[in-house]
Order: structure tokens, then sequence, then C-alpha cells
């Protein structure tokens, strides 16, 4: 037997042992016939090629052990908590579930939901674009589903916890599928972290589906550890006056690439996509930042910024693309990094790709230390330099810390920006 055959005979027993349904069994074994011929993905001015982004072990289902408190019980709170690929608890009010709101694990809407889930899942991102979204697909094992109905307001943000598992050697290879029927409303926030010291890769994948009038805001605070390799693809197919926010605070400690992508396919929609990424140590980090106008009068906004530290790299691609076809579009970036060491690396590319005539376009890119001024006004007050340095990045990064709706969220991420601040300047 075939090593490709082996390993489809075992990823057919896998999905058999964990109950999928065949069509969930039919995507995964087409995927690992993809991974015979596929490449990596390729980013500019950035290499990545020889990380261990994928695990060489097969597709298996382990429990993790969990010491989570229980959740509160204000009905009000929409939670949800997965470590590894145990689902800890999933808390919705009854009012969204009585009104067709849909959260739960990715494996019960498959096998729950087959209708709404077959229809969107691996829509938005294909299997076949790249080897790590083949072994996404042929070896997911972990991720959750969201969905709801038309013309339904969640008020709330949604709050799901994903803790990486790395007390075990297994990787996590998670999928959030989040969709939005005509004319609703949904805030989403995700947490990514890790338990555990051992060395696994992540994989990570989000598709938004924003239907026609829709709106979805979705904030992710990633934190995972400094023994995982990371990638990452997000991805946003907007309809027409759908709206999607995107707000991103890339804090993991470990190496990181990945692509966030809006692709705006009906009349008027919007998308704006907010990042910030702090890199400390010897952390290689690259991200390609994607809005994509298919449709007329549509807006595409990009906001990058990051700080760069010690010996480490941060690469931001930000790429506008208008079609043809798409006129009286707009496509405008910002991309800016600071950077704080005489060993650090860093780039900022604006990219932009148009082909249609009547739009507006524009860019911006900056790469370079603090403003002198900013340093010598705080400093001139009795702020120490340190001090002076983590307010001036604090301010640089606003943009971004203030779109992230729960005000918690935000506290969290202003901790952790403060602490991988404070052991960053510690080397400079």
């Amino acid at each position: 037997m075939t090593e490709l055959a082996e390993a489809k005979e075992q990823l057919t027993s896998a999905s058999q042992q964990h109950d999928e349904p065949r069509f969930l069994l039919n995507q995964r074994l087409f995927a690992r016939d993809l991974m015979e011929k596929l490449r990596l993905p390729r980013m500019q001015r950035f290499k990545f090629h020889d990380w261990p982004l994928i695990a060489d072990q097969p597709l298996t289902w382990v429990s993790s052990n969990t010491d989570l408190e229980e959740l509160a019980p204000d009905d009000e709170v929409i939670r949800v908590t997965q470590v590894g690929q145990t689902t800890v608890k999933i808390h919705i009010p009854e009012k969204l579930q009585d009104e067709g709101v849909v959260l739960t694990d990715i494996f019960t809407a498959a096998k729950n939901y087959p209708e709404i889930f077959k229809k969107n899942f691996m829509t938005a991102i294909k299997a076949d674009e790249n080897l790590l979204t083949a072994y996404h697909m042929a070896y997911l094992n972990a991720g959750l589903f969201l969905y709801v109905p038309k013309n339904v307001e969640i008020k709330k943000p949604i709050e799901a916890e994903i803790v990486q598992d790395n007390t075990q050697d297994q990787p996590l290879i998670s999928h959030i599928l989040v969709v939005a029927d005509q004319g609703s409303k949904v805030k989403f926030i995700q947490h990514l972290t890790t338990v555990g010291k051992n060395e696994n890769p992540a994989n990570m994948m989000i598709e938004l589906i924003a239907k026609d009038n829709s709106e979805i805001d979705f904030s992710s605070l990633d934190e995972l550890g400094a023994s995982t390799h990371t990638y990452f693809k997000r991805r946003a197919d907007i309809g027409r006056d759908a709206h999607v926010e995107w707000a991103v605070g890339l804090m993991n400690d470990g190496d990181t690439v990945g692509d966030m992508d809006s692709e705006l396919l009906g009349e008027c929609g919007y998308a704006n996509s907010k990042m910030i990424a702090v890199t400390t140590l010897n952390q290689e980090v690259g991200v390609n930042n994607r809005v994509t106008n298919h449709g007329k009068h549509t807006i595409g906004l990009i906001n990058q910024r990051g700080v760069i530290l010690e010996n480490s790299e941060l690469i931001f691609n930000g790429i506008g693309q208008i079609i043809h076809g798409a006129h009286g579009s707009k496509a405008d970036q910002q991309n800016r990094v600071l950077i704080m060491s005489d060993k650090a690396r860093g780039d900022a590319n604006p990219i932009l790709l148009i082909d249609e005539n009547d739009v507006e376009a524009g860019h911006a890119a900056s790469v370079g230390p603090v403003d002198p001024h900013q340093m010598y006004y705080l400093m001139s007050r009795g702020i120490p330099r340190k001090q002076a340095e983590r307010m001036v990045i604090r301010g640089f990064l606003g943009a971004v810390l203030s779109a992230i709706p729960a005000a918690d969220v935000r506290k969290k991420l202003v901790d952790i920006l403060e602490r991988k601040l404070t052991d960053g300047q510690q080397y400079q």
C-alpha cells in the first residue's frame, strides 16, 4: 500500500470513529489528494518554508484536561470555550436560540445543520489554494460554527476562548465559520492562548460569510505561545451593502505567518481591516492583508501598525485590489512600523492593483524609530525613557485598540501589549 493510500485509510477510520457525515469525509480525502500536488503559499519578502507547519502524525481524537471554572450563569453572556479538541462549555441565551441562532462546535454543525453548513463551509477559503489549506481540510480537528438568521441582531459580543493544548503532542487545526444571513448583525471576539510547552503547529482559519445588508465585527486577540509555529488564514465574503470590520491584535510569542482577506463581492459593500502586531526576541512574523473590490461602489480599507523589538522581524504586506468593472470604488491603506532595536528587521509594503479608472485609491507606508519630538516632550516632563516609549507606542497603536468593541478585551490587549513591550525593552 502506498503512503497516500495509507494516509487516506487512516483519515477514513478517524472520520468514521468521530461519526462524521460522509460529505465531510469526502472533503478530507479530496484535500489529502491535493496535498500531494500543492506547494506552500508564497509571501513577498518573507521566508518561512522551513518552518514545521505540518505535523507528521495522523488524525487522532484526544481529550484535554480542563480546570476551567463554570461560566457565569448570567443569561445574557454568550460564550464558548474550547481547549484543544475539547469543547468545555457553550452558553447562548434561550431568546437567541428561539430566534434561530446556532452556536456550536464545527463537527456538531456538520451533523446537525448539514444544509447551512455544506452551503458555506470552505467556500470563502478553498482547500486547493495551497498546501496548508489542503492540510487544514484533511486534518481538521477543532472549530466553531455560528449562524445568525435573517434580520436578527445580536447586541452583545459573542466571546470565544480558544486554548491550544501544548501539554500534548497534537497540532491545533481549527476552523471558525460565521454565517450572517441577510440583514443580521453580530460581534464576535476570539482569544487565542496556549497551555503547555510542547512544540506543535497551529493552523487557524476563519471564514466570515456576510450576506446582503449584514454586519459582522470580528475581533481577535492572538496570544499563542512561543513553542507554536502558526499559520492563519482569515477571509470574509461580503455581499451587497454588507459591512465587515476586522480588528486583530497579533501578540503571539512564536513565529507566525498568515493572510487576512476581505472579498467585496456585492455592490456598496464595506470592509475595514485593522491589525496591530508586536514582535520580540527572535520572532519572525509575516502578514498579507488584502482587500479586493469586486462590486461597484465598494470601500476597502486597511490599517496595519507594528512594533518590532530585540532581534525580531515583522513584514506587513498591504494589498488593495480593484478589479475591472468595480467603478466608483475606493481602496485605501496604511502600513506603519516602529523599529525599536538596531537588530530588528521590518518592512511595510503597500501594493495597489487597480484595473478600473473611476475609482479612488491611495496608500501610506512608514518604517522607522519612535518620533524623537514626542520622546523629548514626554521626557522633558520627568517621564523615564522606557515608560515614555511605551506611551508613544500605545498612542501609535490606538487606532486599532479603540476598534475592539468589548472594554474588557481592550484592557486585556493593553495588558498583553504592556507585558510584551516591557519584556522587549529589557534587552535594548
